[in-house]
């Protein structure tokens, strides 16, 4: 499977983003898809997952309340809308294809090329 996110952007605080990923090739080699994100000079984190079939989704701590994680199975796209952000919320932000809800770098074996997301005070 490939991974093809975007949507990332320069955005003031409190504004909002849409990320997409789009999977294609290999469309059965997982179950679930995840995002993640890396700041400089930090580790890349979890921020959220979904399953395919939508019925499962989990979030970070930091982005409950303000990230939501959706999925087009017809599209094999998954969406994570992003709410009132604050500039905490700079990374580059990854999504990932896995098996189950996971919020480790390990449990993930595909890695999408990453996107921007810069957010200004």
């Amino acid at each position: 499977v490939q991974l093809q996110a975007s949507g990332g952007g320069l955005v003031q605080a409190g504004g909002s983003l849409r990320l997409s990923c789009a999977a294609s090739g290999r469309t059965v080699s997982y179950n679930a898809l995840g995002w993640f994100r890396q700041a400089p000079g930090k580790e890349r984190e979890f921020v959220a997952v979904i399953t395919r079939s939508g019925s499962g989704t989990k979030y970070a701590d930091s982005v409950k309340g303000r990230f939501t994680i959706s999925g087009d199975n017809a599209k094999n796209t998954v969406y994570l809308e992003m709410n009132s952000l604050k500039p905490e919320d700079t990374a580059v932000y990854y999504c990932a294809a896995g098996w189950g809800l996971n919020t480790r770098t390990y449990d993930y074996s595909t890695w999408g090329q990453g996107t921007q997301v810069t957010v200004s005070s």
